[in-house]
């Protein structure tokens, strides 16, 4: 095994916790908060670390379990807020910037994407997090989430299929 430093193997982590807190919360401030009690329950259990395989998965496990955690004491004191979380600000690519009219069109569908991501459930939209935005693997995902890699791949493909039909019912509302 590895010797595991806090430095090189845990700080690097922070934006990787960052995204996925925030995309299971929806608010940028809970989500920062969730990764500075994670970096402090790591480095509380660093006695652990020799045993731990992959210090990435637990770092990852014991953000989501946080997360998660906030959610569901958020829900249970009032609805869940829908604020927005300014993680992407829906900027159109520089080929548009000539047209305003689809500099707009575009904003509304990052937004509206974003939005349908958002609606889908905890699960799916972990799975995507990690597999879409953070480019892990099949086994890391499944090893995080403590579910099997054949669920793993069902959980994406549901949440694609979802986020497809979605969009595609929203584009062509009221044609």
């Amino acid at each position: 095994m590895k010797k595991i430093s806090f430095r090189d193997n845990v700080l690097p982590l922070k934006n990787e916790l960052f995204r996925l807190a925030l995309r299971i919360t929806l608010d940028k401030a809970e989500a920062e908060d969730i990764v500075q009690e994670t970096m402090i329950k790591v480095w509380n259990r660093r006695e652990e670390w020799d045993d731990i395989d992959s210090i990435e998965a637990f770092c990852l496990t014991v953000c989501r379990n946080m997360a998660l955690d906030k959610v569901k004491t958020a829900s249970r004191r009032s609805a869940m807020r829908a604020a927005d979380s300014g993680e992407a600000d829906g900027t159109p690519d520089a080929s548009y910037r000539a047209n305003p009219v689809e500099q707009v069109e575009q904003k509304d569908r990052v937004r509206l994407i974003r939005d349908i991501i958002d609606s889908l459930p905890e699960k799916q939209r972990s799975v995507m997090q990690l597999r879409d935005f953070e480019g892990k693997s099949y086994k890391e995902i499944a090893s995080v989430l403590s579910i099997s890699e054949e669920q793993v791949k069902v959980n994406i493909f549901r949440a694609r299929q979802a986020i497809k039909q979605k969009f595609i019912e929203t584009e062509n509302y009221g044609l």
